[in-house]
């Protein structure tokens, strides 16, 4: 009988794909205005070279525009972690320096790709690749994005052989 009651108030309250609800927008970097994507709080704790006292308990956004200083903000702006308060050169910020990691967990750098022959790019996506099933990569700690860098250094390879 209560599950009956539960399955018709689920019914009232789905919202189907099409649906036309307003979406909230995600927060917007304070500096250079631009919607960043979502980075778990122990990213920015493993990748900030400040006291860890400045890293609230909220959430953080990871801003990849090149030209904007901002690497990490709050959702609430009142928090900016800026390129000099990372303990990474970030490549959505230097990409155009031969020696920025574009891989952080298996250490290719940016020259490593761009520079290699087609078959060395292919040969170091592979590589990522046996790594990232061999569960040796911590993206999520070593990327300043927190996310996997294969996307990263698949556009670049993909850019160099232009």
């Amino acid at each position: 009988m209560r599950w009956r009651g539960l399955l018709r108030l689920e019914q009232r309250v789905t919202i189907h794909p099409m649906s036309t609800a307003p979406r909230p927008d995600k927060p917007r970097c304070p500096q250079c205005r631009l919607a960043g994507s979502t980075v778990a709080r122990e990213t920015v704790q493993a990748l900030v070279s400040v006291s860890l006292r400045q890293v609230s308990d909220t959430a953080y956004y990871f801003c990849a525009t090149t030209s904007c200083p901002v690497v990490y903000y709050s959702a609430e702006g009142g928090i900016t972690f800026g390129v000099s308060d990372v303990r990474e050169a970030v490549y959505q910020k230097m990409s155009n320096r031969d020696d920025v990691f574009v891989c952080y967990c298996f250490r290719y750098t940016v020259s490593a790709i761009r520079n290699a022959p087609p078959e060395s790019r292919e040969a170091a996506i592979q590589d990522i690749r046996a790594g990232i099933q061999a569960n040796q990569c911590a993206c999520h700690l070593r990327n300043p994005q927190g996310t996997c860098c294969l996307p990263n250094v698949r556009r670049l390879a993909a850019q160099a052989s232009q």
